[in-house]
């Protein structure tokens, strides 16, 4: 087993200066050292044009685009640096596994993906400057995988495939500009129809009311359907499934068969985080471990949290934070049955 952490992150002020923090805080990082090496070996996919960027970012999160330029002054580093490693733009996201499951009050999630991958980053920010606050998880600095705003919006997204890439954000920019910009599950999906997608993503969103969506997003269409429960493909637009699914199946299936585990959020929490009960994986090399468990409980405003399994989680209560309570914890610590290195705790493992 191998022991883990996340850093807690707790920041107050203007988009400019959360980056300039953020940018603080990688200097000498192994994250930033291992960020580096990933590009010594591998040229990236994709294209970098700092003004197309800029141009989306303005008119869909302009306060986000601040925060990039807060990250590249501390940083001291050229924009089409910032761009290509935090920007999240144009840039090619890998496959991963994940699991979501929302019920009456709450939302339960496990983030599947490959260890060196992972930053262990657990962000809380209220921007003065506009924006939602938002408490969770981050991945590549800026973005985030799973989260919750200060009005109850819940949202995490699962992986369907990367073929046929469009020119527009990655998926957890897009889960950072959802819940820094929408408030209810309506405006969230009028935001998902108008961005621009890189790759096809399922984005799943409850908030106060109850009300679940999951969105269906590829760079050529986006639909929206009904429903409690997402693994790792879509249900209606199918053709745009990768071939193999019986990961994906298989975990929907341990899900829907076991109603009762999911009628409140801690039975619902069990079945996710206990590794017997058919939803936790165990796949790191395949990038489809679980690494985190996250709970939303939008009425509440409050967030659980774990990294691996057999985990009691974290609880945050995040009203209280919004009335300026900080966390007195500063890491949140977990371990996982992987002897893969994770990103910002060993060097030598650079993003595949």
């Amino acid at each position: 087993m191998k022991q883990i952490h996340s850093d807690i992150l707790q920041f107050r002020g203007t988009h400019y200066d959360f980056g300039w923090k953020q940018g603080q805080l990688l200097k000498d990082s192994i994250t930033l050292e291992n960020r580096r090496k990933q590009w010594k070996v591998k040229r990236p996919r994709f294209q970098i044009d700092v003004e197309e960027t800029k141009n989306a970012f303005e008119r869909f999160a302009p306060g986000i685009w601040q925060e990039l330029k807060g990250l590249r002054d501390s940083l001291e580093l050229p924009m089409e640096e910032i761009v290509r490693d935090f920007g999240g733009y144009r840039i090619d996201a890998m496959p991963s596994g994940c699991s979501i499951v929302t019920g009456d009050g709450f939302m339960v999630r496990n983030y599947d993906f490959h260890p060196q991958t992972y930053e262990g980053r657990f962000s809380l920010f209220q921007p003065t400057d506009g924006g939602y606050a938002i408490i969770g998880p981050t991945s590549r600095i800026t973005g985030r995988m799973d989260g919750m705003n200060e009005k109850g919006l819940a949202m995490g997204y699962n992986f369907t495939h990367r073929k046929k890439p469009g020119d527009g954000f990655v998926c957890y920019m897009i889960g950072r500009i959802i819940l820094e910009t929408c408030a209810t599950v309506q405006e969230t999906m009028e935001l998902v129809k108008e961005i621009p997608h890189r790759g096809s993503f399922s984005y799943v969103v409850t908030d106060i009311s109850g009300e679940t969506f999951v969105i269906e997003a590829s760079p050529r269409a986006v639909e929206v359907r009904k429903t409690n429960v997402c693994t790792n493909h879509f249900e209606i637009q199918t053709h745009e499934n990768r071939n193999y699914l019986k990961d994906s199946y298989q975990r929907l299936e341990a899900i829907e068969a076991q109603p009762e585990e999911t009628t409140d959020a801690y039975k619902t929490y069990r079945l996710f985080n206990d590794p017997d009960k058919g939803v936790f994986s165990s796949d790191y090399k395949s990038w489809a471990g679980t690494i985190h468990t996250s709970v939303y409980l939008p009425k509440d405003k409050q967030m659980w949290f774990s990294i691996g399994g057999n985990q009691e989680p974290a609880v945050f209560d995040f009203g209280e934070w919004l009335q300026g309570e900080n966390l007195t914890a500063d890491k949140i610590y977990g371990e996982i049955d992987t002897d893969i290195g994770f990103a910002h705790m060993e060097k030598n493992y650079a993003y595949k």
